[in-house]
């Protein structure tokens, strides 16, 4: 079995097949970042509010610079079958692409195949411009991804590239600190001295801002 890919590690070289027709991944997306998220099979209750769920966000992703991709196990027919479904029934319009996976090729390379699961497991998976892994989050076939929450993580990560900062625990609501941001450690004992002056905080290694408009 292939190296799985992880968190900071160039998201692998794939060549599928999509609703969209063929793609190149990450090359598809180069300059962009991207959200991958997997789904065990077509047709199925949670995957779908989930896809209804992305679709209604996609217009917030792409202000993010950031494209969406889907994948299930099942051929392109099927996928063109569910997306009409969708769009019947629940008047939405899948707009971004699906992949086709029916022999569990790339479930597999991207380490979706979990042993004691009898199906691909729903993952999520954001890759940056340069087309690096920034973070991967899996769940289990009883619950539905809270996609706020992913939309949440790219901001996040777009502002901690930009700010060099890092984003606490519920950012931008955060109980502690509101919407700050905390400052990178001391790299020697005269910066660790200078932090409290320079920003707020608890203690020379607690410190934060608030982010720039």
């Amino acid at each position: 079995m292939a190296n799985i890919p992880l968190i900071g590690e160039k998201f692998p070289e794939l060549e599928v097949v999509t609703t969209h027709g063929k793609m190149k991944l990450p090359e598809a997306f180069k300059g962009k970042w991207f959200v991958l998220f997997s789904h065990p099979a077509d047709f199925t209750p949670v995957c779908t509010t989930e896809f209804v769920g992305f679709q209604k966000r996609y217009d917030e992703f792409k202000k993010l610079n950031t494209e969406l991709i889907g994948l299930s196990i099942d051929q392109v027919f099927s996928h063109i079958s569910w997306i009409n479904w969708i769009k019947e029934k629940m008047n939405v319009e899948i707009q971004y692409p699906v992949i086709a996976d029916d022999r569990g090729q790339v479930a597999e390379r991207l380490g979706l195949i979990h042993a004691s699961a009898s199906h691909t497991v729903r993952a999520v998976f954001i890759v940056d411009p340069n087309g690096t892994v920034r973070a991967i989050i899996y769940y289990p076939p009883e619950l539905g991804r809270n996609l706020d929450e992913i939309l949440r993580a790219v901001k996040a990560l777009q502002l901690s590239d930009k700010s060099k900062a890092a984003m606490p625990a519920n950012w931008p609501n955060n109980e502690l600190i509101g919407d700050k941001v905390i400052i990178p450690p001391a790299s020697d004992v005269k910066s660790a001295e200078e932090r409290l002056k320079n920003y707020e905080g608890y203690d020379w290694w607690f410190v934060y801002k608030k982010l720039e408009d």
